[in-house]
């Protein structure tokens, strides 16, 4: 039935297999399995399977016209696995990008699957909503984790679990600064985020603990935060690294580029060739984050606005060139004004 795709196995033999457009899971124990899928949701003690699918455009057009639930039930009987017995996510991502990152202390084993791509649907908690809903809408799925736990959880810690991997979720976005779209704050997920957690309940280790001052509260945590970001590196190429850029941070604060440019008095291109280079000058990024970060508390109510301009103009004196400088200036006046 698998073609000889198998690609992982953990500690307690859950088999993970590849095909095409998707990644399954078998479970070999018994588990019981919180999921926020809409085939097989909630709190289960009886399912065998879970999965991981990629959404190709023609699949999105079918399903604008056709029932979710109903197209993974019968994706599920194309790869001859129980439909009742499965539950699964969708998402843009492809499967080739997968994390897998196990992480394990004495008897205690997690092991995060993730996809993940932040590019267009990254978005905070509380920012303006993009739709309201009465009589449901599909969305797609942008990060997907599904998380394997050797130990026994009862319902209430898996549900702790859930918040913990959903707490974790956060910080990788904002470890990578990834900005929502919708809004000029940081994202802390993507809009329609998918998550998996399964114990296993033939284990002799009976965990009753699993918030952060647990250890397996610190390796939900970390496999976590490691698997999204290898996943986003693979899927949208963005990393620490990427990051490290006068023109990447700014963006979060988004103006009108153009505007600025009208009001330009040199050169247009022999400007933006030099703030390409000087973009990626770390005292240009250190200087460009504190401003950022006065605005962001000016926003927030911490500091008022005409101590954070005060202060903000005095940082670009440690600007080097003129080109960031410049383009600091605009945004200071903008929002800081």
């Amino acid at each position: 039935m698998y073609n000889n795709r198998l690609i992982f196995k953990t500690s307690t033999s859950d088999e993970v297999y590849y095909f095409k457009d998707s990644i399954f899971i078998k479970f070999y124990n018994k588990r019981n399995i919180i999921s926020s899928s809409v085939l097989n949701g909630g709190i289960r003690d009886d399912l065998k399977f879970a999965f991981n699918h990629h959404l190709s455009q023609d699949t999105i057009d079918y399903l604008e016209n056709h029932d979710l639930k109903d197209y993974l039930v019968n994706l599920c009987n194309d790869y001859n696995f129980n439909p009742s017995k499965s539950t699964g996510l969708v998402t843009l991502a492809l499967m080739k990008n997968l994390s897998i990152v196990t992480k394990r202390y004495k008897k205690l084993e997690v092991t995060a699957i993730t996809t993940a791509g932040v590019r267009v649907n990254a978005v905070c908690a509380g920012d303006d909503a993009s739709y309201y809903e009465e009589n449901g809408e599909f969305h797609f799925g942008t990060i997907n984790t599904i998380l394997l736990i050797n130990s026994r959880l009862d319902d209430a810690l898996l549900a702790e679990a859930y918040a913990v991997a959903s707490e974790a979720k956060s910080i990788a976005l904002n470890d990578l600064k990834i900005p929502s779209q919708f809004s000029n704050n940081f994202a802390t997920g993507t809009g329609t985020d998918g998550l998996i957690i399964g114990s296993n309940l033939d284990s002799d280790n009976l965990v009753t603990n699993a918030g952060k001052h647990s250890k397996l509260g610190e390796l939900i945590g970390k496999s976590v935060v490691e698997s999204i970001h290898v996943a986003i590196k693979k899927q949208v190429w963005i990393t620490q690294t990427s990051q490290s850029n006068v023109l990447v941070l700014l963006n979060r604060y988004k103006l009108d580029i153009n505007e600025f440019y009208d009001g330009l008095n040199q050169d247009k291109h022999s400007f933006i060739s030099q703030l390409k280079i000087d973009s990626k000058i770390q005292q240009n990024i250190a200087v460009t984050s504190s401003i950022l970060n006065l605005m962001d508390d000016v926003k927030k109510g911490i500091v008022k606005k005409e101590t954070a301009y005060d202060l903000s103009d005095s940082l670009l004196t440690y600007c080097v060139g003129n080109t960031v400088n410049c383009l600091l200036s605009f945004w200071i006046e903008k929002f800081l004004f």
